[in-house]
């Protein structure tokens, strides 16, 4: 089983204490998304976990803990934009916080585990694809070294980013601002000895030398975790996503954020109503178990081919 802590909500920001307690604990209960009173019960067990995917803007609040991971195989995507308050309105300092915490984190764990996200890549009045080039440069000298990879993708209007489109004032991206875009990050990148890599696109960008990356990546675990994992895609992501199956740990509008593109969370007053209604020692992330709650437990497996590892 991979446990995935990237698509709901920043769970390494804002709800670190909570995530080691439930790998304390050894269980960890899950909303489903689509039925609120159907609850899951997941193994948090190190036996039939192969690996671990932390998804965050901010890494800082896990750092003090990290040596609780020991036991399992795990890594880091580790957005980081030049967006400003502007886009980005619920995040600490980029240059004293986040950028400080991307280093130590990747002295901590080491680059490969350690993976620089530069999306989704929008256009406007102020971010033009001239600044890109800049601040994706200005930030590339500045994590040399502290990872291996990069991973990009260009902006979908979500509900949540066409609501916010008036202020945002986006501007459409076309073929050939992805493929400018494409070729001026391929050549910074390659500078700084970082590789690039598309999320979730159907362009093809590999005649910059720039592949289709899998942000639950298959290859990567089992480098980390030295052994090979029988696993397949995630059915019930888009056609051009490559992730695996995984289990995602987290809850839809809980992140305090706010980043004004994204889909997983859109209205500030529930998330503000979610956030005071978590507590650190729940094994929900917000709220409480109701009497109208039905808890199953959720059949989970390793996927580790032992098999193959014998020869």
């Amino acid at each position: 089983m991979i446990i995935s802590a990237i698509r709901r909500t920043d769970i390494p920001s804002y709800y670190a204490e909570w995530f080691y307690n439930r790998m304390q604990d050894g269980y960890v209960l899950v909303r489903n998304p689509m039925n609120f009173h159907q609850i899951s019960r997941v193994n948090l067990a190190p036996e039939v976990i192969d690996g671990i995917v932390f998804l965050t803007k901010n890494p800082s609040p896990m750092l003090s803990r990290l040596d609780e991971l020991d036991k399992y195989t795990y890594y880091f995507q580790l957005t980081l934009t030049p967006y400003r308050e502007d886009i980005e309105p619920g995040l600490p300092s980029k240059r004293n916080v986040i950028i400080p915490s991307f280093i130590e984190l990747s002295n901590r764990i080491g680059a490969d585990r350690v993976i620089w996200r530069y999306d989704p890549v929008l256009l406007n009045e102020m971010y033009t694809v001239e600044k890109h080039f800049f601040y994706f440069e200005m930030l590339g000298k500045l994590l040399k070294g502290y990872t291996r990879k990069c991973i990009i993708s260009f902006v979908d209007m979500y509900k949540n980013t066409v609501n916010n489109d008036k202020e945002l004032k986006l501007q459409r991206i076309k073929n050939e601002d992805m493929h400018s875009l494409a070729k001026g990050f391929s050549v910074i990148a390659k500078q700084y000895g970082i590789e690039l890599c598309t999320c979730s696109e159907q362009i093809d960008l590999s005649g910059y030398g720039i592949s289709h990356a899998h942000c639950i990546d298959k290859e990567l675990l089992e480098y980390l975790g030295n052994c090979p994992l029988n696993v397949g895609k995630d059915k019930n992501q888009r056609t051009e996503c490559g992730c695996v199956e995984s289990i995602d740990i987290g809850a839809y509008n809980s992140c305090k954020n706010l980043c004004k593109y994204c889909y997983a969370n859109y209205n500030a007053n529930i998330i503000d109503r979610n956030f005071q209604a978590h507590n650190p020692t729940s094994p929900l992330l917000y709220g409480e178990v109701g009497d109208l709650d039905r808890i199953t437990e959720r059949k989970v497996q390793s996927f580790k081919d032992v098999q193959m590892r014998l020869f």
